[in-house]
């Protein structure tokens, strides 16, 4: 009879512990849960939620916006399930071990060994299914598992409010004691895109040139003017004495849309021109004169020192699509488009191979523009950037600036990884530098 007994005790006890455990391992895992996934959960997604009707994720926003309160939930919870399971699960199994171990481990060892199988034992399965299961599920689903916990851990807040406002206030006062800001930025960056952009196309969810493309929208903020605009040299133009035969051979040769019109040199600039007024007036048989100052439009005046995306502001607020570009002294560096401004940013889909500025060779050398901004050779490299990059726009100013006087023929600079080599010069003027790959010289 009191053998009986004993054993029902026994049964008891050990189903007591062993329910006691598993709502331990329970609460821990919900904490776990709670914890990463609305620390975890990303505002977009949270908003888009909102806007197709799910309140809880407004919710979830709400009380995110606020860490003090949520942390010392959370906490209080972590700390509370680790000093309970601590208390009962390092002896709750070491009974059943005694027994299971009793016909082979020596009686001196037999309650230290039960007693280090019960403690193993209990501590995987808190590691487990309280925290890397729940963890592990919170990570891959942080929008979708928050909704569902907010509401409990709401609740937990308000029934442990004294105990929370208590350790939320201490530990604000501490930050604040130390400088430290309590106010979490959940402002998105152009930096996060990226970095967003980057993983969707590792994931296979955006091809290359999508990749491309987006990356070059954002990066429309740190690139000037002068890496995209026709230099120059290479502007073709119009003077107000020009007479037809000389305009429409240039028309011919140069079948642009736009031509500036300037007052005896480019550095005078008077307006621009549309081609097809010309043609116009050709199909109707008028002369064509530029004199006749209704062709001539006004053209904005854009500084050298604009990003493109302040380009495209001021093309939007003029309604305009052509500009001049000057510097700081009044003179004219070259012109750009809209059409510029969107062939960096579609550079994939719009360049013609016959008009590259960086040719791939057979021989896995490459042939480089001098007038080929440093903001494409840097991507095209994947270079972080070129050395005080902030003191010249093109390959040709580079290699100036490298060398520290005018290059000259089989003049070279390394970079990178890579050897830049001039390979031809017109009157001081850098045609095309040639790009190698050290180790491939090697």
């Amino acid at each position: 009879m009191m053998a009986l007994l004993y054993i029902q005790e026994f049964i008891l006890d050990v189903t007591a512990k062993t329910l006691f455990i598993i709502v331990l391992i329970c609460m821990g895992a919900f904490f776990s849960l709670a914890e990463i996934s609305i620390t975890g959960a990303r505002k977009l997604r949270l908003q888009q939620m909102i806007e197709q009707g799910d309140l809880r994720a407004e919710k979830v926003l709400n009380f995110r916006s606020k860490p003090g309160p949520f942390f010392s939930v959370i906490q209080i919870g972590v700390n509370a399930v680790a000093i309970l399971g601590g208390i009962v699960g390092d002896s709750a199994f070491s009974e059943i071990f005694e027994i299971i171990f009793k016909g082979f481990v020596p009686a001196d060892y037999l309650g230290t060994a039960s007693f280090l199988v019960s403690f193993i034992t209990v501590t995987l399965l808190f590691v487990l299914f309280a925290d890397l299961i729940p963890r592990r599920i919170s990570l891959t689903h942080p929008e979708a598992v928050s909704v569902r916990v907010i509401g409990m851990t709401i609740l937990l807040s308000k029934l442990l409010m004294p105990l929370v406002w208590f350790l939320t206030s201490s530990s604000t006062f501490i930050l604040k004691m130390l400088g430290i800001s309590t106010k979490k930025d959940d402002q998105l960056t152009s930096d996060d895109i990226v970095a967003t952009v980057d993983a969707g196309a590792a994931a296979g969810l955006l091809a290359p040139s999508e990749q491309s493309a987006i990356e070059n929208v954002m990066d429309l903020e740190n690139r000037l003017v002068p890496s995209a605009m026709t230099p120059r040299e290479s502007v073709v133009f119009f003077t107000l004495d020009e007479g037809q035969e000389s305009v429409t051979k240039k028309l011919a040769e140069t079948p642009h849309t736009s031509f500036l019109v300037c007052d005896r040199d480019v550095d005078h600039v008077v307006g621009y021109v549309d081609a097809k007024d010309f043609l116009s007036r050709v199909i109707e048989g008028k002369p064509v004169s530029l004199s006749n100052t209704e062709l001539i439009k006004k053209v904005p005046a854009l500084p050298d020192t604009l990003s493109l995306s302040e380009a495209l502001e001021v093309f939007k607020a003029q309604r305009a699509d052509f500009a001049v570009v000057v510097n700081e002294y009044a003179l004219t560096v070259g012109i750009i488009t809209i059409n510029d401004i969107m062939s960096t940013v579609m550079a994939d889909f719009v360049t013609d191979p016959e008009d590259a500025q960086i040719v791939s060779r057979d021989d896995g050398t490459w042939l480089i523009d001098g007038s080929t901004p440093v903001d494409d050779v840097e991507i095209k490299f994947g270079f972080d950037r070129f050395p005080d990059d902030e003191s010249y726009e093109t390959m040709a100013g580079f290699m100036m600036y490298m060398l520290r006087r005018v290059p000259k023929l089989t003049d070279r600079v390394e970079f990178g990884g890579y050897r830049f080599e001039v390979i031809d010069v017109d009157n001081h003027r850098i045609n095309q530098i040639l790009a190698t790959k050290l180790s491939e010289m090697d």
